[in-house]
């Protein structure tokens, strides 16, 4: 059967939702069993014109994942980079203020900043303070609670 690209877009989108898949072949694959022949040129030009990015999932593969997608192993490097060098936060309107050791806080900004948290927008830091600023919507009181909460992941 015959798709146009906005289709074939969307069903594409529809497979990586519903399940997982690791390369332009198991995609081709998926597509092909829901009754589309795809060339591999096509689907590699499909993955670049929707940003499809890898992230891993809950069983820690590798898979395609829409542009924005948290990936878990950032997130979890991110609660221990937080553990480790997180020692106050404080929350003012939509920012939160975090400070560390003395020289620590540029290695926490640039985790915070990798990690592609869905409540930051970015980081600014200092010597041993670091400024978050939470995205549209999203409250620095919120965003700190968010943080605190990971000092307390893997605590018996």
């Amino acid at each position: 059967m015959t798709m146009n690209r906005r289709e074939r877009h969307g069903l594409i989108l529809r497979l990586i939702r519903e399940q997982p898949i690791s390369t332009q072949t198991e995609l081709s694959q998926a597509l092909r069993a829901a009754g589309h022949a795809v060339v591999q040129t096509t689907v590699s030009r499909d993955i670049h014109e929707l940003g499809l990015v890898k992230v891993r999932d809950a069983d820690g593969r590798l898979v395609y994942a829409p542009s924005g997608t948290v990936d878990l192993d950032r997130l979890r490097e991110l609660a221990g980079a937080l553990r480790r060098l997180m020692v106050s936060c404080e929350a003012s309107g939509n920012l939160v203020l975090v400070t560390t050791p003395s020289g620590f806080a540029q290695p926490l900004s640039e985790a915070i900043d990798r990690s592609g948290h869905p409540l930051i927008l970015g980081t600014v830091a200092g010597e041993n303070t670091i400024l978050v600023v939470a995205r549209e919507g999203v409250s620095g009181a919120e965003l700190c609670t968010d943080l605190k909460a990971h000092l307390l992941e893997g605590a018996a």
